[in-house]
């Protein structure tokens, strides 16, 4: 099969922005004689650079050059781990049995205390066995889409989506079938779009609630009814519940999993540590669902990583036996920030901000100036935009390509309350002058 023939094959198509890197071939030298051959596999190529941690890494390499920088692009709490979870880690480090070989899968104790912590927090009742630690969220994505994806398999996502999604679909093969909402919906889909774009080929449901990028969340009426579809039609449904405890004013977290009993064993939980108690660092996440699929997933991670770090393990023992205070602390200031980043955007000409219910981020439309004069630039897209401010005004944003819609920008509101006024004042400063 020829190189251009391969990359269509497995759905790398000209015109994307992966095409630039499955064109970069080497020539070698081939038996005596010259041929081209990629250096790099098209399955790999065509895999982008995660755009947050690229805009958190330039925003930080600005700073460290001694340029006031201030980056609304991180998807992290800017509140250290609780100390008590700290505390826990040391002790496991001092630990000889922490020093060899675990179960792949994850540390019973762990395991169990994940199970138990989901009854809790969302009320689905599941066994230590259909649990699977995993080293962060991110892993947990990819297993389970490789666990569930044959190639040509069809995955619904609403649009915007994070960055690591699309990724991990395309890696098992997947075809990824975006549905776009945008501010006019407060970026929510309903039953109606998921529908007209389901096919014969449609085989996972990616439900996220809240959302990132856009701090979305489902009512509990209408995740049933998304719910109730799904397991209608015979669908998978893989939910992301990583922002599951920070939603704000009347919103309400609602697990898809327990309120929906009627998708019975096709449903795949994502989770983690991360974002609930500040410890994104520590890379632990979850996967749980039926035991057959935890167990080929199990499979896949004893082949690709073994276990998780065990003292990483024993402090993520610690968080989820322990109680929600630390979180309860960062959603009074998330929220008290939520307001006051959407309040300022929506004073800024030429911006639209809706009101995001959970997560931390928010998700303004700035298509109405793109392509107006600013600076002598004519920026043509959102990405060109947010190049033009992080130049111009030094702030970071992360622009709407990275997450399947141009025309908008993320920011993060997970940063001090300070920063966050100054950063959107300069944002305000510089765009009010777009003509």
């Amino acid at each position: 099969m020829r190189r251009k023939d391969q990359a269509k094959a497995y759905g790398y198509l000209p015109g994307t922005s992966n095409q630039n890197l499955i064109a970069q071939v080497t020539r070698t030298w081939d038996h005596g004689g010259m041929s081209t051959r990629s250096r790099i596999s098209a399955r790999i190529s065509a895999i982008s650079e995660s755009a947050t941690l690229a805009v958190d890494a330039k925003a930080k390499a600005m700073k460290a050059a001694d340029r006031a920088v201030i980056g609304f692009g991180a998807g992290e709490p800017d509140f250290p781990t609780p100390g008590y979870i700290v505390e826990a880690a040391i002790e496991a480090a001092r630990d000889p049995r922490f020093h060899k070989y675990t179960p792949a899968g994850g540390l019973p104790e762990l395991k169990q205390a994940i199970a138990a912590k989901t009854r809790r927090d969302s009320g689905y009742q599941a066994e230590a066995s259909q649990v699977l630690v995993t080293n962060g969220g991110k892993q947990a994505v990819y297993q389970a889409f490789a666990t569930l994806l044959d190639p040509g398999d069809e995955v619904l996502v609403v649009a915007p989506y994070w960055t690591t999604y699309p990724e991990a679909i395309k890696l098992a093969g997947g075809v990824q079938v975006d549905v776009v909402t945008d501010e006019s919906t407060g970026y929510l889909a309903g039953v109606e779009q998921l529908e007209a774009a389901r096919t014969d080929r449609t085989k996972v449901l990616l439900f996220v609630s809240p959302s990132n990028p856009t701090g979305a969340v489902h009512s509990r009426e209408e995740t049933v009814a998304i719910g109730r579809w799904a397991a209608e039609h015979g669908l998978w449904v893989v939910t992301d519940e990583i922002y599951e405890h920070l939603v704000y004013g009347g919103a309400e977290f609602t697990s898809i999993a327990t309120a929906v009993p009627e998708l019975g064993d096709r449903v795949v939980i994502l989770n983690g540590v991360a974002k609930t108690y500040s410890m994104t660092g520590w890379r632990v996440g979850w996967l749980i669902g039926p035991s057959d699929v935890v167990k080929a997933a199990t499979n896949l991670q004893s082949h690709a990583t073994s276990n998780v770090s065990n003292v990483a393990q024993m402090a993520a023992l610690a968080a989820v036996s322990g109680d929600l205070s630390a979180v309860a602390e960062m959603r009074t200031a998330f929220d008290r920030r939520r307001q006051t980043m959407v309040r300022m955007l929506n004073e800024i000409p030429g911006v639209f901000c809706p009101e995001p219910k959970g997560a931390f981020y928010a998700y303004p439309s700035v298509k109405e100036l793109i392509g107006k004069e600013l600076r002598g630039r004519r920026p043509r897209s959102s990405a060109e935009l947010a190049e033009l401010i992080l130049e111009e005004a030094e702030v970071a944003v992360v622009p709407g390509e990275a997450f399947g819609t141009p025309g908008y920008f993320r920011l993060s509101y997970a940063l001090g309350d300070d920063d966050l006024v100054e950063g959107v004042s300069r944002l305000n400063k510089l765009l009010s002058d777009a003509r």
